[in-house]
């Protein structure tokens, strides 16, 4: 369980991020198409999982627009933003924004916020995922984790791309 604050009110998630080194743990997510984001899909890749809790709002609609930036210019990278939004709604934020370099999760039939321990377990948002940053090199494994304190707040980018170098 990880204490984290929601308009300066705690808030529990789930349980923990991946500790730095371990394996990424497997997961799969609905994509803007309907088909499955899988994390087999991007094995050979160094992964970068912008988790947080809805596009409707506009901290997380920034971190899915710098991330998108972030993207094009990373090599063998894939930012994959995760949140339980219903993947028309992730569809149509990506039109609307001209978002291109990201692929888009719903994590709304899986257990991705259970196995990465970021589920919000109270609070208003119970049940949405709290804001993190989870960084894997190209073998699986994890080089960085954010679990952001205070859910309002944006992630540190500098230190996701730093994890990349």
């Amino acid at each position: 369980m990880t204490s984290v604050t929601f308009h300066s009110n705690p808030v529990t998630t789930v349980g923990e991020l991946p500790s730095q080194g371990a394996a990424l743990p497997a997961f799969e997510l609905v994509g803007q198409d309907l088909s499955a984001v899988s994390s087999s899909d991007l094995a050979g890749k160094r992964v970068v999982l912008n988790i947080f809790p809805s596009l409707d709002t506009g901290t997380c609609a920034m971190s899915v627009r710098t991330f998108n930036e972030l993207a094009a210019g990373l090599e063998n990278t894939v930012v994959v933003c995760v949140s339980e939004d219903l993947p028309f709604a992730q569809a149509r934020f990506c039109g609307a924004e001209g978002i291109e370099n990201v692929v888009t999760g719903s994590a709304f039939r899986s257990t991705f916020g259970q196995d990465f321990g970021v589920t919000m377990d109270d609070g208003p948002l119970a049940g949405l995922l709290s804001r993190a940053v989870v960084v894997t090199d190209e073998s699986g494994a994890v080089v960085h984790t954010e679990h952001v304190a205070e859910v309002t707040d944006e992630p540190d980018y500098e230190a996701a791309k730093a994890a990349l170098v």
